[in-house]
C-alpha cells in the first residue's frame, strides 16, 4: 500500500506542475484576490486532476478500443485551449494603461473550468498508468486519484499566492506574463505528448 502512496504522490507532483503554473498566472493577474477565490482555484484544479486519471482508468478498464482513438489528440487540445486563453490574457494586458485606470479582468468560473480542463487533459493519459498500479480494483484507483487531487490542490494554492506576490510587483504587466506562461505550458504539454 505504501508503494501506491509513493507512486501516487510522485505522479501527483508531476501532473500538478501545469496547474501550479496556471494558478500562479491567475494570482499574478489578480493580486488582490480574496482567499476564498484562491481556495476555489486550487479546489477546481485539484478536482480536475483527480477526476481525469480516474476517467482514464475507467476508459482503459471498460472501453479501451474506442478511447484509444482520442489519445493522439490530447496534446493538440491542451495546446489549443491554453494558447487561446494565453493570447486573450496578453491582448487584455496590452490594452491596460495602468493599474487604477483599467484593472485586470477577474477570473470567471467558466475560464477557470477551461483552464482546469486544459491543464488536466494530459492527466487523462496518466490514468492509463493507473491500470498498472491498481489493476481492476476500483478503490485503489480512486485512492490514487484522490492523492493526485490533494497534491494538486496544495501545489495550486501555493502557486496562486506566489503569483499574487509577483502580480503586486509587476502591476499591469502581470497579465501579459501570465498569458505567456499559459502559452509556454501549452507548448510543453504539446511537445511532451508528441515526442513521447
Amino acid at each position: 500500500m505504501w508503494q501506491l502512496v509513493v507512486v501516487s504522490l510522485g505522479l501527483g507532483a508531476g501532473l500538478a506542475m501545469d496547474a501550479c503554473a496556471v494558478s500562479m498566472s491567475d494570482g499574478m493577474n489578480e493580486p488582490l484576490m480574496k482567499p476564498s477565490k484562491a481556495l476555489l482555484i486550487a479546489g477546481v484544479f485539484g478536482l480536475f486532476q483527480g477526476v481525469m486519471p480516474m476517467t482514464g482508468w475507467l476508459c482503459v478498464s471498460l472501453i479501451v478500443e474506442r478511447f484509444s482513438v482520442f489519445l493522439p489528440w490530447v496534446p493538440y487540445i491542451a495546446l489549443a485551449l491554453l494558447t487561446f486563453i494565453g493570447v486573450k490574457m496578453i491582448v487584455d494586458g496590452a490594452k491596460r494603461k495602468g493599474d487604477e485606470a483599467s484593472p485586470a479582468k477577474k477570473l470567471t468560473l467558466s475560464l477557470l473550468l477551461l483552464q482546469a480542463f486544459a491543464t488536466s487533459v494530459d492527466a487523462l493519459s496518466a490514468g492509463f498508468g493507473l491500470v498498472d498500479i491498481a489493476g481492476a480494483v476500483w478503490w485503489i484507483a480512486l485512492l490514487s486519484a484522490g492523492i493526485i487531487a490533494v497534491v494538486t490542490f496544495a501545489v495550486s494554492i501555493g502557486g496562486v499566492y506566489l503569483g499574487k506576490k509577483f502580480g503586486m510587483r509587476l502591476g499591469n504587466k502581470a497579465q501579459i506574463v501570465g498569458g505567456c506562461i499559459l502559452i509556454a505550458i501549452g507548448l510543453e504539454i504539446f511537445l511532451t505528448g508528441i515526442l513521447s
